[in-house]
């Protein structure tokens, strides 16, 4: 499926671009790389510069509902200052380093259906052009790839995966909005909670990975979220009995939190895990948002089983991947420049 538009939109007889991205997924904190391709239009222009914007697309809650809208969350200026002639054609090569919060779109090759794009922004003449807009696939970095492989042996399953907009307090968190990976609880802590919500937080030297469970309620109380936030790092991924530190994670989840939902302090966890007495996550008001009502993430709410090879995503028969792609197909081909939120 071709995503890619081209675009001369500065004028009649403008320019028009077109960024093609090196094939294959990028990690988080990796290099982008690829070639921004100008075509000259029936007069020479000045190039002032080119943009590269990372954009997601991003659920936001606000009073009783929630909207989704386009947040740009980086942007790259790879170019600019030269002439294109009249019916040039020039390609200019660039490589950037992704941020290292960067979302992940797929796990062991499949969609997650997350949205990322790469839109080209062409300065010309003091106009402004947004005329290229691709996809962008994220692949996970080992240890987002050892924790979730984990979830899986322990018999968690995937459900969903979604970005919402907001912050998690108590953590290192740069971007304006976080990842979360729902997946439905093994069958020793069904009884106990509904689903585990995993956010990964990466940075240069480790990961923080907050989790959040939406906890089952009794006869006499309330169900409520609980949450906690670990570290590990990037060096010991291959050194470390990740079936183990993820049970523990999950015991101390459900288990060690007050029957009311209080954020309680959490001393050292495990090898490389520690919890955070401050973490909880907020909406873009800055209220805290313990989202009671969950709703699932896009194009992908079937409950997918995790067996013996972890929690390698797999489709049920062809509708739900039908479904992402023309989710995915409908951001690109739609986008334009009022969708940012």
């Amino acid at each position: 499926m071709v995503f890619k538009r081209l675009l001369g939109s500065i004028g009649i007889g403008g320019p028009s671009v077109d960024t093609v991205l090196a094939p294959g997924a990028v990690q988080p904190g990796g290099a982008l790389t690829g070639e921004v391709r100008l075509k000259g239009g029936k007069a020479d222009f000045d190039i002032e510069h080119i943009t590269l914007e990372l954009v997601a697309r991003v659920e936001a809650e606000h009073g009783d509902g929630e909207s989704e809208g386009v947040v740009a969350f980086e942007r790259f200026t790879v170019a600019g200052g030269f002439r294109l002639a009249e019916g040039e054609e020039r390609g200019v090569p660039f490589s950037v380093n992704l941020p290292w919060e960067t979302p992940i779109t797929e796990l062991y090759g499949q969609a997650l259906g997350i949205v990322l794009g790469v839109r080209t922004e062409l300065g010309v003449a003091g106009a402004k052009d947004k005329g290229d807009l691709d996809p962008l696939a994220v692949r996970a970095l080992p240890v987002q790839e050892a924790v979730l492989e984990a979830f899986g042996q322990l018999g968690f399953g995937f459900k969903s995966a979604d970005l919402e907009y907001g912050r998690i307090g108590g953590t290192g968190q740069q971007l304006p909005f976080y990842q979360e990976i729902e997946m439905t609880p093994a069958p020793q802590y069904a009884h106990q909670v509904n689903e585990i919500e995993v956010t990964f937080l990466a940075t240069p030297g480790g990961m923080e990975v907050v989790l959040e469970a939406d906890k089952r309620g009794g006869f006499f109380s309330g169900g409520h979220d609980a949450l906690n936030r670990f570290t590990v790092s990037h060096q010991d991924v291959a050194h470390t009995g990740w079936n183990a530190t993820v049970e523990g994670w999950v015991r101390t989840l459900v288990e060690r939190h007050g029957s009311h939902g209080g954020h309680a302090a959490y001393g050292s966890h495990g090898a490389y895990g520690h919890g955070d007495p401050y973490a909880h996550k907020s909406d873009h008001h800055g209220h805290d948002d313990h989202r009671h009502g969950h709703r699932s993430g896009p194009g992908m709410g079937t409950a997918i089983a995790a067996g013996a090879a972890g929690l390698a995503v797999g489709v049920a028969g062809g509708l739900v991947a039908a479904e992402v792609v023309d989710e995915v197909g409908d951001f690109f081909e739609g986008d334009d420049e009022g969708d940012e939120g």
